[in-house]
C-alpha cells in the first residue's frame, strides 16, 4: 500500500521506542540487532527470516492488526509526532518472558541422526566427529538431530533442531527455546590459523567438512543469517582477521553476505565469500558431486 511506501521506518521506529542505529547503508535497533532496515522502507529480520513494509512490522512486533496497522500509520503521518503510541513492542515482552535454555533429552543412541545425516551425504568420520565432540546427538522423544552451540568455556548455551526424517521433501527444523543466537553452532578455534569459515546451517558446515576433510575448526554456523555468531566467534578470538563467508547461494543468502561483508571490512577484517560450485548451498552440492560419482 502506499502509506507503507511513504513511511520511513527508522523515524517510525524511533517513535515506538527503539533505539535504532546505522551500520553501512542499512539500519538496525539495540533491542534487536538481526534485523534490518533498507531504503528507509522495508525490514528483514534474520533470526527469524521474515520481514515487509511498515505495516507487516507493526502487526508483527506490536500486536496490530492490518486494519489496526494501516490506521495507525494513517494517523501517524496526518498528525506527525501527535498520534497515540503504540502498543508495547513484542520484542520486549519476549525478552521478559524468554525461557531458560535446556537441551531436549538424549537418546541411547544416534541410530537415525546417523542414518539421516549419511542420506545427506555426510562422512561417518565427520558425523562421529561432531558427535565425540559433543556438537550433535539424537534426542530421544521426537529423534532430531541436536546441533549444540558451546560457549568459551564449553557450556551449552544453544541448540539448533533438525528432524531426522523428510516429509514432502521437507523436515522439521528449529532453535531450542531459550537459545543464545549470538553463539549459534561453531567448531572450536585453532589459534594458529585466523581464518573462520561462515555458514547457514550445521549440514552445510558438515558438507563442508566431508568435502575438505582437513577442514576441523575455526568454522560457525548462523542457524539463519543473522551474524551475531559470528560476532562473539571472532570477539572470543582477537587472533582472527580473515572470513570466509560460505553463505547459500540465494538471494537471501547473497543480500546477507553483502551486508556481513560490509559490517565487518568496516571493522579491519578481510571478508572473502565461497559458493558452492553448483547447487543452493554445500549440501546440495555435496549430494550432486555424489550422484555424479555413482554414475562415473
Amino acid at each position: 500500500m502506499e502509506i507503507a511506501k511513504n513511511t520511513d521506518l527508522p523515524d517510525l521506529m524511533e517513535f515506538l521506542g527503539y533505539q535504532v542505529k546505522r551500520i553501512g547503508r542499512y539500519y538496525t535497533t539495540q533491542e534487536m540487532d538481526s534485523i534490518r532496515i533498507k531504503d528507509r522502507r522495508t525490514w528483514f529480520r534474520y533470526s527469524e527470516g521474515i520481514g515487509g513494509d511498515a505495516i507487516t512490522f507493526l502487526q508483527r512486533f506490536c500486536n496490530k492488526s492490518f486494519p489496526e496497522a494501516v490506521e495507525y500509520l494513517l494517523a501517524w503521518h496526518g498528525r506527525a509526532r501527535d498520534s497515540p503510541p503504540a502498543s508495547t513492542p513484542r520484542q520486549t515482552k519476549e525478552k521478559e518472558e524468554k525461557v531458560p535454555f535446556t537441551l531436549p533429552p538424549a537418546n541411547v543412541d544416534h541410530r537415525r541422526v546417523f542414518a539421516y545425516l549419511r542420506k545427506r551425504g555426510i562422512a561417518p568420520q565427520v558425523i562421529r566427529g561432531f558427535v565425540e565432540a559433543g556438537l550433535l546427538y539424537e534426542d530421544a522423544q521426537h529423534h532430531n538431530c541436536v546441533f549444540v552451540g558451546r560457549d568459551q568455556s564449553g557450556t551449552p548455551v544453544f541448540a539448533n533442531q533438525r528432524g531426522s526424517y523428510d516429509q514432502n521433501g521437507r523436515s522439521f527444523k528449529g532453535d531450542v527455546p531459550g537459545s543464545n543466537k549470538d553463539i549459534a553452532f561453531r567448531l572450536r578455534c585453532d589459534p594458529g590459523n585466523d581464518v573462520v569459515l561462515v555458514f547457514e546451517a550445521p549440514i552445510d558446515l558438515m558438507s563442508f567438512c566431508t568435502l575438505h576433510r582437513k577442514v576441523t575448526s575455526n568454522a560457525v554456523a548462523l542457524c539463519g543469517l543473522y551474524e551475531g555468531g559470528l560476532r562473539t566467534y571472532l570477539r572470543d578470538n582477537p587472533h582472527l582477521r580473515r572470513i570466509i563467508l560460505c553463505l547459500d547461494a540465494d538471494e537471501h543468502g547473497r543480500q546477507a553476505a553483502q551486508e556481513i561483508r560490509e559490517m565487518f571490512s568496516a571493522q579491519g577484517y578481510q571478508v572473502s565469500q565461497q559458493l558452492p560450485p553448483q547447487g543452493k548451498d554445500w549440501n546440495e552440492y555435496l549430494l550432486q558431486r555424489n550422484v555424479l560419482r555413482e554414475r562415473g
